[in-house]
C-alpha cells in the first residue's frame, strides 16, 4: 500500500453526514483532529458506538468543561524545552508535535491544540541536559509520535544518544503500527536503523499503543514482527476508555493478543483528567474492577501488565480493594524516598483521579 494521506478536515471524512460534519467542526476549533486512510478505513460506519470511530473522530461532548490541559503537571518537571526529567534515571525527549492521528483521550493535545504542522523540534538542548546528568540511562523519545519523522532524521537523534555512554536503554513511543503500519513495512531503512542501534547491551524498546483489539489488523501484527525480527523489544500501553475497551472482555482480548504477537501488555493506565476527556474518564474504582476481571482470564505473560496513574507526583499503582478501602502503590515517584509506600483512603466511588481521594486511613511508612 502507498502511504496512506492524511486529513485535518473533518468535514472531509465520508462516513459523516453533513450535519455530523458541521457541529464536529466545532470541536476541531478547539482540539486539532487528524487521521488517515489506512486508519479511518477500519471503523464500521454503520456502528455509531464503533470503538475506532470513539478514538479518532471527535465528539461534541469534548466541549464539556472538564479537567487540565496538563493533567500530570508535565510543566513542572520540563528542565530545558521539549526535555522532562521527573525520575532520576529517566528522561523524556519530545522530538515532534505531529502524530500519525490525534488520539481524542490523548493528554498532550496542548501541543497540538492549534494543529501544528511543524514536524521537528530543536532536541540540541535535551541532548545536552542528558549528556551533562549522568545518573540518567533510559530515554523515552515521544512526543507527538517519533514515527511521523523520516527516518533519517530520527537516526540522527538515536545516533546522538547512543554516543552518550550513561543512555542504556532508548524507548521510542508511538501509535503508528496501529495508526499507519505501512510506516514500518514500508521502510526498510527504518529496521535497519533499529537493527543497527538495538545491540545486545544497549536495546530498544519500542513502547505500542493499541487501545482495543480490532487494531491489531494483520498489517499492524506484521509491523511489530518486523520491529521484533529487526531487534526491539516491544511493550504496550493503554488507558481504560469508556466506550473503548472498558468491557473486561474486550480489555481481556487485547491483553491476550499483544502477549501472543509479542508485544508485552506494560501498563494499563487510568485515563488522566485531561480537558475534554470526560467522555473517556471511568471513575479508578470501576477501572479497578474491569481490570481486574479482564486479567483473570489472561495467562501469565498477558498478566504483567500495572494499573497506573501517571500522577503529577508519580506513577501510583492501583493496586487493591476492600469493600471500604482502596489501596494505592508508589511505583515510580518524583521524590525517590516515596518509591514502593502505600497510601490507603476510603474509598470514593465518584473518583476519577489520586486528588479526589481525601479520607486517608493509612500510609506505610508513616511519614
Amino acid at each position: 500500500m502507498k502511504t496512506p494521506k492524511y486529513t485535518t478536515k473533518i468535514e472531509k471524512i465520508h462516513g459523516l453526514d453533513d450535519n455530523e460534519g458541521v457541529a464536529l467542526k466545532e470541536v476541531t476549533k478547539k482540539f486539532a483532529f487528524r487521521a488517515n486512510e489506512y486508519y479511518l478505513d477500519l471503523i464500521d460506519w454503520d456502528d455509531s458506538h464503533d470503538p475506532i470511530r470513539r478514538i479518532i473522530i471527535p465528539d461534541v461532548r469534548e466541549l464539556e468543561e472538564w479537567g487540565q490541559l496538563d493533567a500530570s503537571d508535565e510543566n513542572a518537571y520540563t528542565r530545558v524545552p521539549g526535555l522532562q526529567h521527573k525520575y532520576k534515571s529517566t528522561a523524556v525527549l519530545l522530538i515532534t508535535d505531529v502524530c500519525g492521528g490525534y488520539c481524542r483521550f490523548c493528554f498532550r493535545k496542548r501541543l497540538f491544540i492549534d494543529g501544528h504542522d511543524e514536524i521537528s523540534r530543536d532536541v540540541a538542548g535535551g541532548i545536552g541536559y542528558i549528556r551533562a546528568h549522568k545518573e540518567i540511562s533510559n530515554i523515552l523519545i515521544t512526543g507527538g509520535d517519533p514515527l511521523m519523522l523520516s527516518t533519517n532524521k530520527l537516526e540522527t537523534i538515536i545516533r546522538e544518544l547512543r554516543e552518550i555512554d550513561h543512555v542504556k536503554i532508548l524507548r521510542i513511543g508511538t501509535k503508528i503500527p496501529a495508526f499507519n503500519p505501512y510506516r514500518i513495512l514500508d521502510d526498510p531503512s527504518l529496521l535497519e536503523m533499529v537493527r543497527k542501534y538495538s545491540t545486545p547491551e544497549k536495546k530498544i524498546y519500542v513502547m505500542t499503543q493499541f487501545n482495543h483489539p480490532a487494531e491489531l489488523t494483520d498489517v499492524a501484527i506484521a509491523a511489530v514482527h518486523s520491529l521484533i525480527r529487526a531487534g526491539a523489544i516491544i511493550a504496550n500501553q493503554t488507558p481504560v476508555l469508556r466506550g473503548v475497551n472498558d468491557d473486561p472482555s474486550v480489555l481481556s482480548l487485547l491483553l491476550k493478543k499483544l502477549s501472543f504477537i509479542g508485544a508485552a501488555p506494560y501498563y494499563v493506565f487510568q485515563c488522566r483528567p485531561t480537558a475534554g476527556n470526560k467522555t473517556f474518564a471511568v471513575p479508578v474504582e470501576e477501572t479497578y474492577e474491569i481490570f481486574q476481571q479482564s486479567i483473570t482470564d489472561c495467562a501469565g505473560l498477558a498478566k504483567r501488565a500495572r494499573l497506573i496513574m501517571s500522577h503529577s507526583t508519580g506513577k501510583i499503582e492501583i493496586a487493591g480493594m476492600t469493600d471500604q478501602h482502596i489501596f494505592f502503590r508508589y511505583h515510580q515517584s518524583a521524590d525517590p524516598a516515596q518509591i514502593g509506600s502505600f497510601v490507603v483512603f476510603k474509598r470514593n466511588p465518584g473518583a476519577y483521579w489520586f486528588d479526589d481521594y481525601h479520607e486517608i486511613v493509612a500510609r506505610y511508612p508513616e511519614s
